[in-house]
């Protein structure tokens, strides 16, 4: 199964983007996420949701950030909004199926410049 990640991409501070994630074929996702890699730092959560809807969100991220998903299509969502340069990193999304097994986008750039 592979994940497409789309709409990274160079903004300014204060902006806006919207990433997506979509997994083909037909299968049952459990929980969606979208983590972030900024250069010299460890990989980190960046937002979830459930299959019902529920969120959680890094501190570093709530409200100014919104995950959504839409489960027919298996496709997951991240609005950002205020983008700050902070926010700089690869942005990856993941996807797990039952039993607990992961499935990884491939990364998407997004640049805040000052």
């Amino acid at each position: 199964v592979q994940l497409q990640a789309f709409g990274g991409g160079l903004v300014n501070t204060g902006g806006s983007l919207r990433l997506s994630c979509t997994a083909a074929g037909t299968i049952f996702i459990n929980i969606m996420g979208w983590y972030r890699q900024a250069p010299g730092k460890q990989r980190e959560l960046v937002a979830v949701v459930n299959r019902g809807g529920s969120t959680n969100y890094a501190d570093s991220v709530k409200g100014r950030f919104t995950i959504s998903r839409d489960n027919a299509k298996n496709t997951v969502y991240l609005q950002m909004n205020s983008l700050k340069p902070e926010d700089t990193a690869v942005y990856y999304c993941k996807m797990q199926q039952p039993l607990g097994i992961d499935l990884w986008g491939q990364g998407t750039q997004v640049t805040v410049s000052s």
